[in-house]
C-alpha cells in the first residue's frame, strides 16, 4: 500500500488497520499543511490578545475562569500532558496505540485544531520509525476526549514516559527517540489540549471492532455451514424467497452466503425430515447472522466520519476560535456497545449448535460426544462446557457502558459517555467469540467426517480441509486445549480464514 497522506483524502478503515498492524508509511499532505499554518496563525493572534480564550490563556476544565499569564502559557501546556498522564492497568495493545495516533494525526491534520503542522509531522515520523508509546489502558470516562491515555500518548511525544521500540522491548522515551534520531517535540500553546482532547481510542477501538467483527461472522459462516451439514439441515429455510418476503437486505445477503457454502451438498437437502422444521439454530441462521451484519454496517458508517473528524477543543474557523464538545464520545459508545450485542449473537447462536452436535439425543445419528467409543472415551465432552462459559461471560459483558455515567472535574464535566470502557469490554468479547467458534469449528468438523461417506457442500468441505491442516481428527482421546487454541489464532488472524476462501476459489477440496 502507498504513503497514506493525512488530512488528503477520507482515512479509510482498512487504511486505519494497515498503519496500525502492517505499518503502511503516512505523511502530512502538503494541502493539510497549509490549512494547518492558517489556522495557526489565528490562534498565535489569540494569544497575544488580552482577551481570554479557553485552552490558550486559560486554565482546563474545571479551571477554565483562570488566566494564565504569558510567561506561563508554554508551561502549562506541558504540565497539562504531565497531569493528565494518570492512567492505570495493563498497557493498551501496541496495534491499537498506533491506530490512535494516526486518528489523533488525521484529526488535527485538518485544520481546525490550531497546532503547527509539525506535531503532525512529529506523530507521523513515530509511527514510520515504529515507535509507540506505552499507554496504560484504564483512564478514560470517554467525554472530554480520551484525556488519559492520549496523555501518556503526548508524554511519550514530548521525550517523557515509557516507548516500545519496533522489537516491542520498553524503554525510557528520551532514550528511544535518541536511538531513532528524533528530537523530542517542544508544545506551543494550545498544542497540549489538542493533543489529549480527542475521541482517538474510542474511534480505535470501534475500527478494530467492525474490522475483525466482519472476519467474525465469515468465520461464523463457515462454521455454520459445517455443523448445518453435520446435523443434516433443511435447506428450504434458505430459499431466497423466504428472505424476500421479510425484505431485511442483510437477512437475505446472509442466507445467500449460506447457500453458495452449502451448495454441492449430500448431507443437507430441502424438505428432509417429516415435519421439514429445523431447531432455530439452522432453520433461524440467516435472520440472526443478519442482525449481526446490519450492526456492522451501522458501525462501519459511524465510523467512516469518525475517524476523519475533528473531535478536540476549542477549534478555529474562518479566524473565529469556538468552544465546543466534539470531543465528547456519545455517538462512539451507543455504537461499541450496540456492535458488542449484535457480534454476541454469532457466540451464543453457535454454542447451541455445538450443544446438539455432542448429544445424541439431538444430532441426527451422530454419537454422543461426536466419540467413537462412547463410554471408554468421553471424546468431545468438555469443548461444550467450554462455549457455555464463554457465552456466560458474553452476556455479561454486552451491559451497555454508555448508560453508566458518572460526572468528573468538579462537576464541570457532568455527563460523560465511557465509550473506552464500552471499547475495552467489546476488544474481550470479540476474543471470546473467535474462541467460542473455534469450539465449533473442532466439532463440526468431527462431526462432517462421521458423516462418511456423506460429503459436505462446498464451503463445508473448504472449512474442514483448512481445520485438518491443523487438527488431526479425533480418533482417541487427547486434550483437545491446544487443538481450539490453534484454531482460535488462525482465526484472529485471518489465515485459516483465507485458507478456506482460496480453497473455494481454487475448486474446493478434492473429493
Amino acid at each position: 500500500m502507498p504513503t497514506i497522506l493525512l488530512g488528503g483524502p477520507p482515512l479509510t478503515r482498512d487504511q486505519v488497520v494497515a498503519v496500525a498492524r502492517e505499518g503502511v508509511d503516512v505523511a502530512l499532505d502538503p494541502r493539510a499543511r497549509d490549512r494547518m499554518q492558517r489556522s495557526r496563525e489565528v490562534v498565535e493572534h489569540a494569544a497575544a490578545s488580552a482577551e481570554p480564550v479557553y485552552g490558550i490563556n486559560t486554565g482546563f476544565g474545571a479551571l477554565s475562569d483562570q488566566w494564565v499569564p504569558g510567561p506561563e502559557r508554554l508551561r502549562l501546556q506541558l504540565n497539562l500532558i504531565r497531569s493528565h498522564s494518570s492512567g492505570v492497568g495493563t498497557p493498551l495493545p501496541r496495534t491499537l496505540v498506533r491506530a490512535m495516533m494516526l486518528l489523533r494525526a488525521q484529526g488535527l491534520s485538518q485544520g481546525a485544531s490550531g497546532v503547527r503542522p509539525v506535531v503532525v509531522e512529529t506523530l507521523a515520523a513515530w509511527l514510520n520509525a515504529g515507535l509507540t508509546p506505552v499507554v496504560p489502558g484504564t483512564g478514560s470516562v470517554g467525554a472530554s476526549g480520551d484525556l488519559a491515555p492520549l496523555a501518556h500518548l503526548a508524554l511519550a511525544l514530548v521525550g517523557e514516559g515509557v516507548v516500545e521500540g519496533p522489537d516491542g522491548r520498553p524503554r525510557p522515551a528520551g532514550e528511544a527517540l535518541a536511538e531513532h534520531g528524533l528530537p523530542p517535540l517542544v508544545l506551543q500553546v494550545k498544542e497540549g489540549i489538542s493533543l489529549v482532547n480527542g475521541t482517538a481510542l474510542m474511534a480505535s477501538e470501534l475500527a478494530f471492532l467492525v474490522h475483525d467483527g466482519y472476519r467474525l461472522l465469515r468465520a461464523a459462516e463457515f462454521a455454520s455451514a459445517m455443523s448445518f451439514d453435520a446435523l443434516r439441515g433443511n435447506l428450504d429455510s434458505l430459499d431466497p424467497r423466504v428472505h424476500q418476503a421479510r425484505g431485511f437486505p442483510a437477512q437475505a445477503e446472509e442466507a445467500e452466503n449460506l447457500r453458495a457454502l452449502l451448495s454441492g451438498s449430500a448431507l443437507s437437502h430441502p424438505g428432509e425430515g417429516a415435519t421439514g422444521q429445523d431447531p432455530y439454530v439452522l432453520r433461524c441462521l440467516p435472520q440472526v447472522l443478519g442482525a449481526t451484519r446490519q450492526g456492522l454496517r451501522w458501525a462501519d458508517e459511524l465510523l467512516a466520519h469518525e475517524i476523519n473528524a475533528v473531535s478536540d477543543n476549542p477549534l478555529v474557523f474562518d479566524g473565529a476560535i469556538l468552544s465546543g464538545g466534539n470531543f465528547h464520545g456519545q455517538p462512539l459508545a451507543l455504537a461499541l456497545d450496540t456492535l458488542a450485542l449484535a457480534l454476541s449473537y454469532v457466540g451464543t447462536i453457535s454454542e447451541r449448535r455445538v450443544a446438539r452436535l455432542v448429544d445424541a439425543k439431538l444430532s441426527r445419528g451422530l454419537p454422543a460426544f461426536l466419540s467413537g467409543s462412547p463410554g471408554s472415551a468421553s471424546g468431545y465432552m468438555i469443548p461444550p462446557y467450554v462455549a457455555a462459559a464463554l457465552v456466560a461471560e458474553n452476556q455479561l459483558s454486552v451491559h451497555p457502558a454508555s448508560a453508566l455515567s458518572l460526572p468528573t472535574s468538579a462537576n464541570q464535566e457532568d455527563f460523560n459517555s465511557q465509550g473506552a470502557t464500552a471499547g475495552a469490554k467489546g476488544r474481550h468479547l470479540l476474543e471470546n467469540l473467535f474462541r467460542g467458534v473455534a469450539v465449533e469449528f473442532l466439532l463440526a468438523g468431527q462431526a462432517l467426517e462421521l458423516r462418511r461417506p456423506l460429503r459436505g457442500g462446498v464451503g463445508s468441505e473448504a472449512a474442514l480441509a483448512a481445520l485438518r491442516r491443523r487438527v488431526p481428527p479425533l480418533t482417541e482421546d487427547r486434550p483437545p486445549a491446544p487443538d481450539l487454541e490453534g484454531i482460535f489464532r488462525g482465526l484472529m488472524d485471518g489465515t485459516l480464514l483465507r485458507e478456506m476462501e482460496e480453497t473455494i476459489v481454487s475448486g474446493g477440496p478434492p473429493r
